[in-house]
């Protein structure tokens, strides 16, 4: 009796390390362009998420004390937008995010327009986004030696549920806004070569201070880039999150044959070297 009752332990543990293995080989990597990060990026990733969970204190304590638990190139991301926000501010415009993703960059924009300038009601924060990853490829997205390991149908997919999620916060953060009678933000879930088109037409009153686009792919550039600009007065500003981008070849391509590269002054920061942006002279 004792012998098989081991022996059925020995089994249920298998059964158990399968099923684990199974599960971490299922979940996503922790971190995005595994094959590019090292092994110290890892393992800082993995020790953080950890040390979230075992942190004490509660939620709210935690989100309260961010920086602890917030990555650096995060925070770095965070004040990049946070500069661009402030050289629109006078812009008269809305801010159109060309995709949502998770919703990093449109919460931004959110909570910046919310404090610089809570009684701005004609700033809106519109939002595209699949909501299920890239839709399709286009040759011009295979313009390079070494593309990113998402450029593929349905790379960047987020979590099911999440423009759901996104449209939850936006209500919980309304509740303190300003003037939270009237409607800030918008999210437009769908092909963004579908769904665009018939928002600008629907909305032929738009005005434009801000472009974020960080689709990563041609097509939705391309065609952002040709609706959206007419409607940007001068001063208006431009983002771009994948120019000059070997892993996203799409990109710059767009840009190159909608205005010209050499038409723009593209910028950056001398600490976030990803984000990018131009202002419309």
């Amino acid at each position: 009796m004792p012998n098989e009752k081991s022996e059925l332990l020995c089994q249920l543990q298998g059964w158990l390390q399968k099923i684990m293995q199974e599960e971490i080989a299922s979940q996503p990597p922790l971190l995005k362009e595994p094959c590019h990060q090292s092994s110290a990026n890892e393992e800082f990733v993995s020790n953080l998420s950890l040390y979230w969970d075992e942190s004490p204190g509660s939620v709210y304590d935690k989100l309260q004390n961010f920086p602890k638990y917030v990555a650096r190139e995060d925070i770095t991301k965070f004040l990049a937008r946070h500069e661009i926000f402030l050289k629109q501010l006078h812009i008269h415009g809305s801010i159109v995010d060309i995709g949502v993703l998770r919703g990093c960059s449109f919460f931004t924009w959110h909570h910046l327009s919310s404090i610089y300038e809570p009684v701005n009601y004609t700033r809106e924060i519109i939002g595209f986004d699949t909501f299920c990853g890239i839709p399709e490829l286009s040759p011009e997205d295979a313009q390079s030696h070494s593309p990113s390991e998402y450029l593929k149908p349905q790379g960047f997919a987020p979590e099911n549920g999440m423009m759901e999620d996104i449209l939850r916060s936006v209500r919980i953060h309304d509740t303190t806004r300003h003037l939270s009678h009237i409607n800030k933000t918008s999210i437009i879930s769908g092909d963004i070569t579908l769904t665009l088109p018939e928002f600008i037409k629907a909305h032929p009153y738009l005005l434009v201070s801000l472009l974020n686009i960080d689709v990563d792919i041609y097509k939705p550039t391309k065609l952002a880039l040709e609706l959206i600009l007419p409607r940007m007065p001068k001063g208006a500003i431009i983002i771009f999150d994948e120019i000059g981008n070997k892993l996203f070849p799409g990109e710059t391509m767009a840009v190159s044959d909608i205005i010209g590269i050499s038409n723009l002054k593209i910028q950056r920061f001398s600490y976030a070297p990803a984000i990018s942006y131009a202002v419309i002279e």
